[in-house]
């Protein structure tokens, strides 16, 4: 059976019962085998087979449950119908794309109209389906929505109807509050409105001032809240609207038969309906406020692909939206622009700031052949590459793919709000049945009155909009300012499980160190006097021919920066001698280059280089030696040098109280030697690519929760036994995907870095969920009047205030990860970072 995993927008979403309620909905739908809905990012992501199932069903299930689910429309011209047969086609290329809920075309206009899910899909992604028809779709001046806008569009007419709605709600609310609660306070007042007005006509004020809020603003928790009753899943909405209708209804009542009520009974509650909407809408509108900074992170790295691309077609430069720029167009660059896609230069030289996908701050040098990555910076120079990855297809759309997945999963701590929030809302109307009922009993003859005050406060309060938004503002939070720090998590589960490691094993080559020999040392023999710079000369000259990867070290260590072998001087009489070395003629003067046996053979003692060449061996270095003209000139130390920030990463992993083992299949002396370098005390050398899961499992005895840290395809497994799985961004496709986390440069400093935010992001939603439970299990008991005996009461206006905060608690304390300072920089603006950053290497498919 094939699947497909598809996102929706849902609007409308309250509380963690909406949540409940639009999940078990879309579950219920023939073909759906999985559906997770997050509130904090209003979106819906579903596992659905297409041979049961369409898009189309799952909106309109979305929609039958009482929500919005969010499309969008687009109409663009297509090029080369001639006939139906044509129209048919188009529409049936547009059909099949993922997101697509209805598509026609109109052969007279020769334009498609295409109704499509904007979480889904995006123009672009159309136009290409109908390319991929056989036709062609024109350049247009104008262009659809880009995501972003589209998001912000979304948001800001959110907020502009509850801005609207507060506005409202607030003009009618306060002259009722002022006219309800003065006389109370001010007894003279009182008394003058009695003698003058009377409370038959104060009654019939209040009504006219309550029913435009009731019945106006108030009406959104009437269309949700009975359409959660009809689908028995009470939620938050429900809450609402039968604690407000009793309020109002009782004051109606007794406004339009007061005879009907025991003598001092017969008393109005419209403030508190009034009131408490407007407060519960105000609390939504400083929610959706919050929530909007809350995506900043998601925003930013939306707005990092520009919207616009120069490209060559037709013997010329046109500009054209960079969502219609295609595979294999030659897009230029000028100095300080930001790259619309990812590509592979073809002329031109320029240093390009990836900062803000890798999180590396020095510039890369990029030439003709190098990759370059869309939404990041060229510097001064111009640069005109080939497009290899668009759309969709792009490392910076990936990367934006995975965080919203992140965003969208549910990490395990959120199951204990899940079980609690399937049961909370119908406890809550017991509750509110039961206090209504005890006070009925107990109450006197202001039973009715009091029964109505505690019951409407006990149903206010008692609102699970805090439980919902506890764990997954801080995820949406956490992964997004982990996006900025250049680390990718896959999943809620593994921003979760890493701050758990009790382990973190690393891999050396590639990880700990740079994966590649490097010369680290020059050391000139006492005789020998020209200088360690002609030694090393010499010795690259010598070695050019040779296919030895100690002979490429050699050579870069020596052309620098250039790189150009060609700078060398030429060496004639090359001959590599097998096990031994190699030989050649430099300027006239004859090179030896090898091994201490190699010297041997020569006849020439290594005097006091001998006791060098062991200490570089202790140290992991390869000794080798270099003789010029039969003389021993001197010898270069050869190893794969230890990555800039390992040593900073591993003391600080160290300090996280994280323990820290290297997993190598390098000769132990090697591994030592490193390990000692870098302060790791376990080290498992030796190890065939098969065994590294084996070591990964052994590091696991005990129950101990184990990360492993790997770059190469030998690690894959490894990385799918652990725990977690961190993949060094810059490795392979293969690492990549099987990994749980990503860091998107080659930096090991990252780990840290991820775990303390992983951590911090626990703390964070550990305390929210403590919010969210204790202010309900403290103040539903007060609002059902159970210390009434004390004199301490709950009002139906102070509980929507109460709750109306305890939703923007939880959002604020969310929102304190956005200012998370990782313990080792990380942010794409840190500066001390040192290397050679290069375009992050992500998989092809989310």
């Amino acid at each position: 059976m094939t699947t497909k995993t598809l996102t929706l927008d849902v609007g409308g979403m309250t509380c963690a019962a909406c949540v409940g309620r639009v999940e078990r909905g879309l579950k219920k739908v023939d073909g759906v085998q999985d559906a997770a809905v997050n509130l904090a990012t209003e979106r819906a992501s579903v596992t659905y087979d297409p041979a049961l199932t369409t898009p189309a069903q799952l909106v309109k299930t979305v929609r039958d449950t009482g929500y919005e689910a969010g499309t969008a429309e687009l109409s663009f011209p297509v090029e080369g119908m001639t006939c139906a047969a044509c129209v048919g086609r188009v529409e049936r290329g547009l059909q099949k794309a993922e997101g697509v809920l209805s598509a026609s075309v109109n052969l007279a206009t020769e334009r498609a109209s295409v109704t499509y899910l904007p979480a889904a899909t995006s123009p672009a992604a159309l136009k290409e389906a109908v390319r991929e028809a056989g036709y062609d779709v024109p350049d247009e001046a104008t262009q659809a929505e880009s995501r972003l806008d589209a998001d912000r569009a979304r948001k800001a007419e959110e907020i502009a109807a509850l801005r609207r709605s507060v506005t409202l709600a607030a003009a009618f609310s306060i002259p009722l509050f002022l006219v309800a609660m003065l006389p109370m306070l001010w007894p003279a007042l009182d008394l003058w409105l009695m003698d003058r007005v009377g409370m038959q006509t104060l009654n019939w004020v209040m009504l006219a001032l309550a029913a435009p809020v009731q019945f106006g603003p108030g009406l959104r928790f009437y269309r949700s809240g009975w359409a959660a009753l009809k689908h028995r899943s009470p939620d938050m909405n429900t809450l609402v609207m039968l604690g407000t209708s009793a309020a109002f209804g009782y004051s109606l009542l007794v406004t339009l038969a007061p005879g009907l009520f025991p003598a001092g009974s017969a008393h109005v509650y419209y403030e508190a309906s009034g009131v408490v909407i407007t407060l519960i809408l105000l609390g939504k509108l400083f929610e959706a406020l919050a929530k909007g900074r809350s995506s900043e992170a998601m925003r930013t790295l939306l707005a990092l692909q520009p919207n616009v691309a120069r490209v060559q077609r037709d013997g010329g430069v046109v500009e054209v939206p960079a969502d219609d720029v295609r595979v294999g167009d030659h897009v230029l660059v000028r100095s300080g622009e930001r790259l619309p896609v990812d590509g592979e230069v073809t002329d031109g030289s320029s240093y390009v700031d990836e900062s803000m996908l890798t999180g590396e701050s020095v510039p890369v040098q990029k030439t003709a052949g190098a990759r370059v990555t869309g939404g990041t910076v060229n510097g001064t120079g111009a640069l005109t590459f080939r497009a290899t990855g668009v759309g969709a297809d792009t490392a910076l759309s990936r990367i934006i793919r995975m965080v919203e997945d992140a965003q969208a999963s549910r990490p395990p701590i959120q199951g204990l709000a899940d079980r609690v929030v399937a049961v909370f809302v119908p406890v809550v109307l017991v509750i509110a049945a039961v206090t209504f009922a005890v006070w009925m009993f107990i109450g006197g003859e202001g039973a009715l009155a009091n029964a109505l005050v505690h019951t409407v406060a006990v149903l206010i309060i008692a609102c699970p909009c805090a439980m919902g938004l506890a764990t997954p503002v801080s995820i949406m939070v956490g992964s997004g300012r982990a996006a900025q720090m250049g680390v990718l998590f896959r999943s809620g589960a593994a921003l979760e499980g890493l701050g758990a490691a009790q382990v973190v094993a690393v891999d050396k080559t590639g990880t700990v160190t740079q994966g590649r020999p490097e010369v680290t040392e020059v050391v000139v023999n006492g005789g020998w006097l020209k200088g360690d710079g002609e030694l090393l000369r010499l010795t690259a000259a010598a070695e050019a021919s040779s296919e030895h990867p100690l002979a490429r070290a050699i050579e870069r260590a020596a052309l620098g920066e250039e790189n150009d072998v060609n700078s060398l001087s030429p060496a004639t009489d090359f001959q590599a001698i097998p096990g031994y070395g190699v030989q050649a003629t430099v300027d006239g003067q004859r090179v030896e280059v090898g091994a201490a046996r190699y010297m041997a053979k020569l006849g020439l003692a290594l005097g006091a280089l001998e006791a060098q060449a062991d200490a570089l061996a202790k140290r992991g270095r390869t000794p080798v030696f270099v003789a010029v003209d039969g003389e021993l000139a001197g010898l270069l130390g050869v190893a794969d040098p230890v990555r800039a920030g390992s040593v900073d990463a591993i003391r600080t992993l160290q300090g996280q109280g994280t323990e820290v083992a290297m997993i190598t299949g390098d000769t132990r002396a090697t591994a030592q030697a490193v390990a000692a370098e870098v302060g790791v005390s376990r080290v498992l050398a030796e190890v065939l690519p098969e065994g590294k899961s084996d070591a990964v499992q052994e590091l696991q005895a005990g129950g101990r929760k184990v990360a492993f840290v790997g770059d190469g395809i030998n690690d894959a497994p490894a990385l799918a036994r652990a725990d977690v799985g961190v993949a060094i961004g810059t490795g392979t496709d293969v690492a990549v995907e099987t990994a749980d986390v990503i860091l998107m440069s080659g930096d090991l400093r990252g780990v840290p870095n991820a775990i303390a935010l992983s951590r911090a992001t626990l703390r964070n939603i550990r305390v929210n969920l403590f919010w969210a439970f204790a202010y309900n299990i403290l103040l539903i008991p007060v609002a059902a009047g159970v210390l009434s005996a004390w004199n301490i009461t709950l009002s139906p206006v102070l509980a929507a205030a109460a709750m109306g905060l305890s939703s923007v608690f939880v959002l604020s304390n969310a929102l304190r990860l956005r200012g998370f300072k990782p313990p080792l920089g990380g942010d794409a603006s840190a500066a001390g970072r040192t290397g050679n950053p290069v375009s992050p290497t992500l998989p092809q498919t989310s």
